[in-house]
């Protein structure tokens, strides 16, 4: 049986690449607070509980974009997309929902494979912020809510997954 394959989507600058080496143990994506750094697929192994995968980091989606640039690093998350056993959507509670974020929802839900909704930045533990109930507004479950820095609520995400 071949290994799962989870890729993590979302817009630019959510953490995709903060989480892909977090999950993964090392540093193979390239992590900058500048969009764009990450262009094509990246891939890396991992397992959780014993159960092994391929996890694939994505550059951002922007879903309206007149940039070559742009359209490509679109181009390269929606063949991740179609290739995944299982989407990792990640959103980042500081920037909160945007109209990018439900327009990337509606693509993947269009996708028909299983979405996990994660909402990155969550950096203290406890009760969360209170704008993370807005993420529910995407129609794609419960969030979860994690942070790529920290490593809170990775678990819950692999289990999820």
């Amino acid at each position: 049986m071949p290994k799962p394959i989870i890729a993590i989507v979302g817009r630019p600058n959510v953490g995709k690449s903060m989480l892909f080496n977090k999950i993964i143990g090392k540093r193979l994506s390239i992590v900058e607070d500048t969009p764009g750094v990450t262009r094509d697929r990246i891939y890396g192994e991992s397992d959780w509980c014993g159960r092994a995968f391929t996890l694939v980091d994505t550059g951002g989606i922007e879903p309206r974009t007149d940039s070559q640039i742009l359209e490509f690093m679109r181009d390269q998350a929606q063949t991740a997309i179609e290739t995944a056993t299982v989407i990792v959507f990640l959103t980042d509670i500081r920037t909160g929902l945007t109209a990018s974020d439900q327009e990337v929802a509606a693509m993947l839900l269009r996708s028909g494979k299983p979405i996990v909704l994660a909402v990155n930045k969550m950096d203290s533990t406890g009760a969360p912020d209170p704008d993370f109930y807005e993420f529910y507004n995407l129609g794609l479950g419960d969030p979860i809510a994690v942070s790529a820095v920290h490593g809170h609520g990775t678990g819950d995400l692999l289990d999820a997954c």
